[in-house]
């Protein structure tokens, strides 16, 4: 079995609840072996909390890579990119990411698929596989380059919580930078034939809405996909068989 744990599920905003505490990052964990996916920057100095053994980072952007200004006790992996942010931050094991080129971290296959978010710290979503489990992690995105590659027989779709319904997406020049409703990403799991999504990274709306009510509409819509939803909060723990 493969499990996920959600240490935290806010994005870069300044509400907080007891659910939606600290910044997104998930930690998967199989066999006994686990790894975090993303620091952000109110995990710094908490690193302890986290005891990582091994740290993959979607992109540089504060609330995603922050947390380890201070260094890291274990090797870090991460793009071009995301070095070109962090190389000063006395990171001693740092690994290179190549995107559509598979990598192993303690028994966890990992492959960067780029994904349009943001054109100042370009963002990679990572499809996971161990054993026979596969998931797809994209906290921030617009949308996913070769998505059906990289959602291609995964269980879950753990996304991009930052807003339910309304679109967050703006252009700079020729890009698009911001965030894809969960409306958007569900239909993506229901052309790809995903049967779960998770959403993280949860936004303003989500935080300080009730989330009760957010979730019903959650799952309505979800369900609407053949596709079954919920949101992620701080301390939650899912086990994927």
């Amino acid at each position: 079995m493969v499990k996920l744990t959600f240490p935290g599920t806010r994005g870069y905003i300044d509400a907080s609840t007891r659910r939606h505490h600290r910044h997104s990052c998930l930690q998967v964990a199989y066999e006994g072996r686990s790894v975090l996916v993303d620091c952000g920057e109110d995990w710094r100095g908490h690193l302890d909390e986290l005891a990582p053994r091994a740290i993959v980072i979607t992109h540089a952007h504060p609330d995603h890579a922050f947390g380890l200004e201070d260094g890291a006790p274990c090797p870090v992996w991460a793009t071009d990119e995301s070095w070109a942010t962090m190389e000063g931050w006395g990171l001693r094991e740092p690994r290179r990411v190549e995107p559509r080129r598979p990598f192993t971290v303690r028994g966890l296959t990992f492959e960067a698929f780029p994904v349009e978010h943001s054109t100042r710290c370009p963002a990679v979503g990572y499809r996971i596989s161990a054993g026979r489990v596969t998931l797809f992690y994209a906290p921030d995105l617009v949308y996913i380059h070769d998505r059906p590659a990289a959602l291609a027989g995964a269980k879950v779709y753990v996304g991009d919580g930052a807003t339910l319904e309304r679109p967050m997406v703006r252009r700079r020049g020729e890009r698009l930078i911001g965030h894809a409703p969960v409306r958007t990403q569900l239909t993506w799991c229901q052309k790809e034939g995903v049967p779960r999504a998770i959403f993280t990274h949860c936004g303003s709306q989500i935080v300080k809405g009730d989330e009760r009510t957010l979730g019903a509409r959650l799952r309505k819509m979800a369900a609407e996909r053949g596709v079954a939803a919920r949101f992620a909060h701080d301390g939650m723990e899912v086990v994927l068989r």
